[in-house]
């Protein structure tokens, strides 16, 4: 039997209905942008395996400060337990945080991040002996599928079997050129009519919802009036975080810092799974007591695991490097370039470029939805011609490795715009 017949007597992959979705790829190695599938097909990785691996796939560097803990210590329980790795990754991450982070809690993904970001988020009110029971966030929103995250997201057909059983969410606009208004009176109106805990977003850019963009100067209006009514703020930075919109962090362009970070994906370049969500040290104050019901009573098997903190370490370090900031700002230029091309295109609404991300909305006749007729035809399309692309209904996105090389770009390029005259 192939990999791909073994899979489909064995596997239940995510986000897939199985009836009619078409059989997974199986791939065997990938080195790079590039990955091989189990009969030798080569194909590009545009969109780093879901914005995971900004390094490449099989990085020697990285592999090498995981096999030298692996060495040395592999895990070891957090309750009661510490270690320099986990010690290493908080000082390191502390530097290149907003000034006002100072602690920082270890989970495993990126849905456990913002899980924890709101149970903090609502317990802090707890603690203080305050009724705040609301979630704010925007429209279209996707912060996960842990069940506070799942009600945080927007887009119906996470949530809709889910309907009822959720913490009370609010949402408001997103406050895209034009509409800033509009999202700055919505908040004020959601905080004055409900007891508001917290407001998350996605900082710059909603990566689910097709990569909608807007503007530092909103979101830094946005989070004042938050810290005028004693609202927390928090970042979801799980898929902005590490270099992707061009600084480090996507709150790096914004005046006003959050009360709260949650960090995945990148983190620890798409090798092992981790997850951190960083605190004021006001937040952890309110946990800060003599009554032990006031502490976080949250964990998880493989906190702080060292192996983890060691590729998360060897990340940072790449990341960092001239090389990688030269490659980051290369890459950017070839994105408004290609959308200087594409965006004036008789098939083409807008295109949009922030950092290493160039999104392409396609005219359609209809109300393309998120796993339509049209997605289905164009990701067919990309996986024939070797480019592994996701399209979000009519949107096309990139978000590359930053190690892709311009002849790579190229033909990614190349594969949308004769994507875009077939459709």
């Amino acid at each position: 039997m192939t990999l791909t017949e073994k899979d489909s007597q064995y596997l239940w992959h995510p986000y897939t209905q199985h009836k009619t979705a078409q059989a997974p790829i199986a791939i065997s190695r990938g080195e790079g942008a590039l990955l091989w599938d189990e009969n030798g097909k080569e194909y590009i990785d545009a969109i780093a395996s879901w914005w995971v691996n900004p390094f490449g796939h099989s990085n020697k560097f990285i592999a090498d400060a995981i096999y030298k803990q692996l060495t040395t210590l592999e895990h070891v329980l957090f309750g009661g337990f510490t270690h320099e790795p986990a010690i290493k990754v908080a000082e390191r991450l502390l530097e290149i945080l907003p000034e006002n982070q100072q602690k920082i809690f270890f989970s495993d993904n990126g849905s456990t991040a913002v899980e924890v970001a709101i149970k903090v988020a609502l317990q802090y009110f707890f603690n203080k002996n305050e009724k705040r029971t609301t979630i704010i966030a925007f429209e279209n929103a996707f912060h996960g599928d842990t069940f506070a995250a799942m009600a945080a997201s927007g887009i119906s057909f996470y949530t809709q079997a889910f309907q009822g059983m959720f913490i009370d969410v609010v949402r408001i606009p997103v406050p895209v050129k034009g509409k800033e208004q509009e999202s700055f009176e919505a908040l004020k109106n959601v905080i004055e009519n409900h007891h508001c805990a917290a407001f998350i977003f996605e900082p710059l850019v909603q990566g689910a919802a097709g990569m909608v963009m807007y503007e530092p100067e909103a979101l830094a209006t946005l989070i004042q009036i938050c810290k005028e009514h004693n609202v927390l703020a928090i970042a979801d930075e799980v898929m902005t975080g590490f270099g992707k919109t061009g600084k480090t962090f996507a709150m790096d362009y914004v005046s006003q810092d959050p009360d709260m970070i949650c960090l995945s994906k990148a983190l620890t370049g798409g090798t092992i799974p981790m997850a951190i969500t960083t605190f004021t040290q006001e937040v952890f104050d309110a946990f800060y007591d003599d009554d032990i019901n006031k502490a976080l009573f949250h964990g998880h098997t493989f906190t702080a695991n060292p192996t983890g903190c060691a590729a998360a370490l060897a990340s940072i370090d790449l990341l960092q490097t001239n090389e990688m900031q030269a490659n980051i700002e290369r890459i950017n230029k070839s994105h408004l370039s290609f959308q200087k091309k594409i965006e004036n295109h008789s098939k083409v609404s807008t295109a949009r470029t922030l950092g290493v991300i160039f999104a392409v909305e396609i005219k359609s006749d209809s109300d393309e939805s998120y796993y339509g007729s049209m997605r289905t035809k164009l990701y067919n399309f990309f996986i024939d011609k070797g480019v592994v692309l996701r399209p979000v209904g009519n949107i096309v996105y990139i978000l590359p490795p930053y190690i892709m090389t311009d002849e790579q770009l190229n033909k990614v390029y190349k594969t949308i715009e004769e994507a875009i005259d077939m459709v």
